[in-house]
């Protein structure tokens, strides 16, 4: 009797121990560096890429800390990959104190800063190179793969150029380029960030950055080279110059996540772009926008982050904003406590999205076509 309970016992541990484990996710967090970016990916196989690093100034002790934050829940000890889309304040601000922290195996961009800056020309030139001299550096093209294991990570904009092979499966004609003129160049740092494609099996997000609507137009017109997207990472923290329908609509992301701030991004124009989306089913924020108004204002359970001091009543009308999406008057201020809206992707296409602040989370099934 005790050697058929051995027996059947044994028999019971190896059919448990030949049942595969479920897979491991891909973790995507979007961290709130107050309308800057740092978006932090943790592949299944434990490799990390971290995408910019927020503000500089005063604010990036602040920032440096959210995104350590992060990482610390993400269980990394180094950094594989440091991603700085493009060489303005609000994306590699932190990447000195972050660098000090934590070791950073491989620093990407897309190269020479060609929009002035005191700041930004100072770090390129004295700090940068202090940074990556025990590492590696690396200038990331339109169409290079960048090495994350169990994931299939595309550059398909950089430096001013834009992919000209369509990711697989991709290239069909765009019906939003139809009747629609290139827009007018931009000279500036943001046409030259550096966009993402990262796929986790079925799992697809899109990540441009900043990039400017005539970019986006030599991106996407007349075929869309990318294809459809589950996630669409809101570019240029929901402002203008960004976000045009050739691109926001064609993709058809069925989420859009806005790096937005209190007082930068999210205006009327950008978010009516984005809620007319076709497949779209959810838009989450990293803030409230008081430029949005209660008219483009998402439910609160989409949104991660307030003020210190919130306002008792958000008018229906959006507060003025300037041309470049940013208050015209001094914004609110928010240094307390920061939440992050995190993706867990599965590879069959599935995925969950949630909101730090409230523990809320929505499950989205595979598509099925």
């Amino acid at each position: 009797m005790r050697a058929l309970l051995v027996l059947l016992l044994s028999a019971g541990l190896i059919a448990a121990s030949s049942q595969a484990p479920p897979p491991r996710m891909l973790e995507v967090y979007a961290v709130d560096v107050e309308g800057g970016k740092a978006t932090l990916f943790v592949a299944p196989s434990g490799e990390s890429m971290l995408v910019d690093t927020g503000n500089a100034g005063e604010a990036a002790p602040r920032d440096a800390e959210r995104i350590l934050a992060a990482i610390k829940d993400a269980g990394l000890r180094h950094i594989d990959r440091l991603i700085t889309t493009h060489w303005h304040r609000d994306h590699f601000g932190a990447m000195a104190i972050v660098a000090s922290r934590i070791p950073i195996r491989e620093f990407i961009d897309h190269g020479a800063n060609t929009q002035p800056d005191a700041i930004a020309d100072h770090f390129l030139e004295k700090t940068y190179p202090r940074l990556y001299a025990r590492a590696v550096r690396r200038i990331a093209r339109a169409g290079d793969r960048i090495p994350v294991s169990g994931l299939d990570v595309r550059v398909v904009a950089s430096a001013g150029e834009t992919i000209k092979t369509p990711l697989a499966g991709a290239g069909a004609p765009n019906p939003q380029c139809v009747g629609v003129t290139r827009p007018d160049a931009d000279p500036g740092e943001n046409a030259r960030s550096i966009g993402l494609s990262v796929a986790y099996g079925r799992f697809h997000l899109v990540d441009l950055a900043d990039l400017s609507t005539d970019k986006e137009f030599d991106l996407m017109c007349p075929n869309n080279p990318l294809g459809r997207a589950d996630v669409f990472m809101v570019s240029h923290h929901g402002q203008l110059r960004s976000n045009d329908r050739v691109l926001a609509h064609a993709i058809e992301s069925r989420v859009a996540i806005m790096n937005d701030g209190p007082d930068k991004g999210g205006l009327p124009e950008v978010m009516n772009v984005i809620l007319t989306a076709p497949g779209l089913e959810n838009l989450w924020q990293l803030h409230f926008s008081l430029l949005s108004g209660q008219e483009y204002t998402v439910p609160g359970l989409f949104i991660a982050n307030g003020v210190d001091t919130a306002p008792t009543v958000m008018p229906l009308a959006p507060a003025p904003a300037s041309a470049t999406g940013k208050s015209l008057s001094a914004g609110p201020v928010h240094n307390g406590a920061a939440y992050w809206i995190k993706v867990s992707a599965r590879p069959d296409g599935s995925f969950a999205v949630t909101n730090a602040r409230n523990g809320f989370t929505k499950i989205y099934q595979a598509r099925t076509n």
